[in-house]
């Protein structure tokens, strides 16, 4: 864990040094920039601890980068609704990874999305041996913390529905080789 926050603070350190210098100001206002901030990736472990998403709920920028790391034995990610949960958006909507076997360590492939808009995103685990969605493989990026549709009432709801629902192909993200097959999650 200290390796990471090393790197991350080191990056932070890099990227800001790379920032256009503040405008000079008097008294005791500060400086200020402008400047468009990088997109950041998120990633996302699907199966870490068993029929989870780690973390299941991410808070993200528009332009972000979430990227969904698949450890044993067969998940994917599928978006849905709040409304319906475990069940996918209309075909040619939303994103499905397809399944990600693995039998050790990593999956080959990792799942890409770039976050479009600043609404709550809804995905679910569709793998029904074991009903992963059902038994809580559910998340969201950018919920809105101000209204009842909470993470907890999406998994609540999701509980309660019957099998989950498998989209017909991949789409809506890119399917790309793992940058990090040696990663240790």
């Amino acid at each position: 864990m200290f390796a990471k926050t090393a790197s991350v603070v080191a990056f932070l350190a890099a990227v800001t040094s790379a920032l256009p210098a503040g405008t000079a100001t008097t008294g005791d206002k500060l400086g200020s920039r402008t400047y468009a901030s990088p997109a950041i990736t998120h990633t996302v472990v699907a199966g870490l601890g068993g029929l989870h998403f780690d973390p299941d709920n991410v808070v993200a920028q528009i332009g972000d980068i979430i990227e969904w790391h698949y450890l044993p034995a067969n998940h994917s990610v599928v978006q849905s609704s709040f409304g319906e949960p475990c069940k996918p958006l209309n075909t040619g909507n939303g994103f499905f990874s397809g399944f990600q076997p693995t039998t050790s360590g990593q999956a080959p492939d990792v799942f890409q999305i770039v976050v479009q808009d600043t609404n709550p995103i809804w995905y679910y685990c569709a793998q029904t041996k074991g009903n992963h969605c059902q038994a809580g493989m559910a998340g969201v990026i950018n919920q809105n913390f101000n209204s009842p549709n909470t993470l907890a009432a999406y998994k609540a709801n999701a509980a309660l529905t019957g099998v989950s629902e498998i989209p017909p192909y991949i789409q809506g993200g890119d399917l790309t080789a793992n940058p990090n097959p040696n990663g240790g999650f």
